[in-house]
C-alpha cells in the first residue's frame, strides 16, 4: 500500500515537474564580475517556497548542483567543483556568481518546491568583455605616393565575442577595394581565458592630399560605447612634380635693397640644393632653398631662375624690376633775374615707368609748369615740383628772385574819415625791396610786407594850401617818381565865409530900400491926408506896423 503510495507520489511530481518547466530566459554578464541570476525573474514569494536549489549544465546532460536552501533553513552548498566559493543565494533566491569566467556561458536552472507543485526556470547566460584597448602598432614611418604600403596593425585584445575592426581616415570608414586599400584581420583565441584578440592590417597607397589625414581604428563592442584608437599621422614622400621661384624684397624695390630669391618645390622629403640662375651665371646653393642678392642696382633688372640640381628641366622663373626715378631741373636752387627777362625752366626725368609732375608756388598747388616769357615781380617766389611714380617719390626746387629799379605802379589819395585829413597811398613794385619817401612831411600809417616785389605805403597829411605831393621809390637799380595835386581844405573854408558876407550885405541894402519906400510913402500919404480930409490916426497905426517890419529885418540882416 505504502509502495503504491510512493510510486503515485512519484509520478504525480514528474507530472507536476513537466508541467511547471519554465520558457528560456538569458543573462549577459561582464567578464570578472559578480553576475546575478534571478529565479523566475526574481518573483519567488518567500512563504510559499518550501526549497529552492540552483543547478547547471555541465555538458551532455549531466546536471551539476551547486547549491539547496529549505524553508527556514540557511543555504547549503552543495558544488565541489570550479564553483565552489564563487557561488551564494539572495534574498529573493537570485544565484550570485562571482568573477564570470567565459566558462560560465551554459544554462542554469532554479528549481522551486511550493507545496506540491515543482517549478523549474532555465536561464542561459552570456559573458561579454570589452577589449583592454584599441590601439595602432607597427605604424610605418612614411607613406609613399601611388605605393602599397603596410600603414600600420590595429588590436583588440582579450574580448568577447571577437572585436570587428573598422579603420577610419579623417573619421570616414575605409573599405578594402583590391587596390588603393587592403585590409587582413585575424583572431587569436587565449587557451586559458577563451577570450579573443583580433589584429588587423591595413595597407594603404597614399595620396598628396593625405599629408596631414589623420588615420584611426576603432571597435563597437556588444555592450557599452565606441572605443577608438589614438590617430595617427604619416609623412607621405613623393618625388617634385612643380617648382616655383618667390622673390622677398621691399617694396617698392629700389637701388640699394637686397632682394632674396627662394626655390619652392612640392617634393616631399623637399629639395635642399638648388641652382640659382642669375642672368647668365648660375650658383649652386646647397642645404638651403634662398639666395640673396645685396645692393641691387638698375642693371639687376632681368629675368632669375631656379632649377633642381638633379633636374634642370624642373625650373621656375621670375621677372625682377628695380625702380629708378631720377629728376633734374634747370635752373635750380637760388635764381636771380632781371625784370622782363626770359628764364627757361627745364625738368627733366628718367624713371622705370611712368611717372606724374606736379607743381607748387610758396606752397600753393599751380595747375601746370610754370612758364616764364617776360618776368615780372609777381614771379618771384619758391617754385618746387614733385615727380611720384607709384609709390617712389623725387623733389627739386627754385627760389626766384626777379630783380630791377622801381615802378611807382598808383598813386592816389582818400578823404580821411574827419574830412579834415588826406590818405596819400604809393602802390610800388621792385627788387631789391625799394625805399620810399614823400615830399611832404606826413605821418605814416601803414607799410605792407613786401611780397612778390610789391610793396605799398600809407601816409596821411592835412594840407594847409594846395599842393602837389611826389612818392619817390628807389633802389640800387633806379629811381622813379609820381606826383599828385592835394587841395587845402582852408579854402573851402574862405568861401563859406565870403557866402555868409553876402547874405548879410544883400540883407542890409533891403533894409535901406524899405526905409526909403517907408520915407516916401508916409509924405505922400501926409499930403494926402490933408486933400482929403483923412482921419491921421489910421495912418499912424500902418506907420507903427511898418517900423515894426523894418525892425525885424534889421535884425535879421545883423546876424
Amino acid at each position: 500500500m505504502h509502495l503504491l503510495s510512493a510510486n503515485c507520489v512519484c509520478a504525480l511530481l514528474i507530472t507536476a515537474l513537466l508541467r511547471q518547466v519554465s520558457g528560456l530566459e538569458t543573462v549577459i554578464g561582464q567578464y570578472g564580475q559578480t553576475l546575478e541570476i534571478p529565479c523566475n525573474n526574481g518573483l519567488m514569494k518567500a512563504e510559499d517556497v518550501l526549497m529552492t536549489k540552483w543547478k547547471y549544465d555541465k555538458g551532455e546532460g549531466l546536471p551539476g548542483d551547486l547549491l539547496v536552501k529549505n524553508k527556514n533553513q540557511d543555504v547549503s552548498i552543495i558544488t565541489t567543483d570550479e564553483y565552489k566559493g564563487r557561488v551564494s543565494m539572495s534574498a529573493n533566491y537570485s544565484l550570485l556568481l562571482s568573477a564570470a569566467k567565459l566558462t560560465d556561458q551554459r544554462m542554469f536552472t532554479c528549481m522551486v518546491v511550493n507545496g506540491v507543485d515543482i517549478s523549474e526556470y532555465l536561464v542561459n547566460v552570456v559573458i561579454y568583455k570589452t577589449p583592454e584597448v584599441v590601439e595602432i602598432s607597427e605604424r610605418a614611418d612614411e607613406l609613399e605616393i601611388g605605393k602599397l604600403t603596410k600603414l600600420g596593425t590595429c588590436i583588440a585584445n582579450e574580448a568577447n565575442p571577437a572585436a570587428n575592426i573598422t579603420w577610419r581616415k579623417n573619421n570616414k570608414p575605409l573599405v578594402a577595394d583590391g587596390k588603393g586599400i587592403s585590409i587582413q584581420a585575424s583572431v587569436m583565441v587565449d587557451p586559458v581565458t577563451g577570450l579573443s584578440t583580433t589584429s588587423s592590417v591595413l595597407e594603404y597607397s597614399a595620396e598628396k592630399e593625405d599629408t596631414d589625414a589623420e588615420f584611426t581604428c576603432s571597435v563597437q563592442p556588444a555592450v557599452g560605447t565606441e572605443l577608438v584608437s589614438v590617430s595617427a599621422t604619416f609623412s607621405i614622400t613623393y618625388s617634385t612634380e612643380n617648382i616655383v621661384l618667390q622673390v622677398t624684397a621691399m617694396e617698392p624695390l629700389v637701388e640699394g635693397h637686397n632682394v632674396t630669391l627662394k626655390c619652392v618645390a612640392d617634393g616631399n622629403p623637399a629639395p635642399t640644393a638648388f641652382n640659382f640662375h642669375l642672368k647668365g651665371k648660375m650658383v649652386k646653393v646647397e642645404n638651403t632653398d634662398s639666395y640673396t642678392i645685396t645692393n641691387v642696382s638698375r642693371d639687376t633688372t632681368g629675368e632669375y631662375k631656379c632649377s633642381l640640381i638633379d633636374d634642370l628641366t624642373m625650373e621656375a622663373s621670375k621677372e625682377i624690376v628695380v625702380n629708378y626715378l631720377d629728376i633734374y631741373l634747370s635752373p635750380s636752387g637760388n635764381v636771380v633775374m632781371s625784370a622782363r627777362e626770359v628764364l627757361d625752366l627745364t625738368l627733366k626725368i628718367n624713371a622705370s615707368g611712368d611717372s606724374k609732375v606736379s607743381w607748387t608756388k610758396d606752397n600753393v598747388k599751380l595747375d601746370k609748369k610754370p612758364m616764364f616769357t617776360k618776368l615780372t615781380y609777381a614771379d618771384s617766389g619758391h617754385y618746387e615740383c614733385e615727380v611720384t611714380m607709384g609709390l617712389l617719390s623725387r623733389h627739386a626746387s627754385l627760389e626766384l628772385a626777379v630783380e630791377g629799379a622801381p615802378v611807382v605802379r598808383h598813386l592816389i589819395k582818400q578823404r580821411g574819415e574827419d574830412g579834415r585829413h588826406e590818405v596819400l597811398i604809393c602802390e610800388v613794385e621792385g627788387f631789391p625791396k625799394p625805399a620810399v619817401s614823400w615830399s611832404i612831411n606826413g605821418t605814416l600809417l601803414d607799410e605792407s610786407p613786401f611780397v612778390n616785389g610789391k610793396i605799398t605805403h600809407k601816409i596821411t597829411v592835412v594840407p594847409t594850401a594846395n599842393l602837389t605831393v611826389s612818392c619817390t621809390v628807389s633802389n640800387e637799380f633806379g629811381v622813379d617818381s609820381k606826383t599828385i595835386n592835394v587841395s587845402s581844405h582852408q579854402s573851402d573854408d574862405n568861401d563859406q565865409t565870403k557866402v555868409v558876407v553876402g547874405v548879410v550885405v544883400g540883407l542890409l541894402v533891403a533894409t535901406v530900400v524899405i526905409g526909403l519906400a517907408y520915407l516916401a510913402y508916409m509924405k505922400k500919404s501926409k499930403q494926402g491926408s490933408w486933400k482929403t480930409g483923412e482921419k491921421e490916426d489910421g495912418s499912424s497905426e500902418e506907420e507903427k506896423k511898418l517900423e515894426e517890419k523894418v525892425e525885424e529885418n534889421s535884425q535879421k540882416a545883423e546876424v
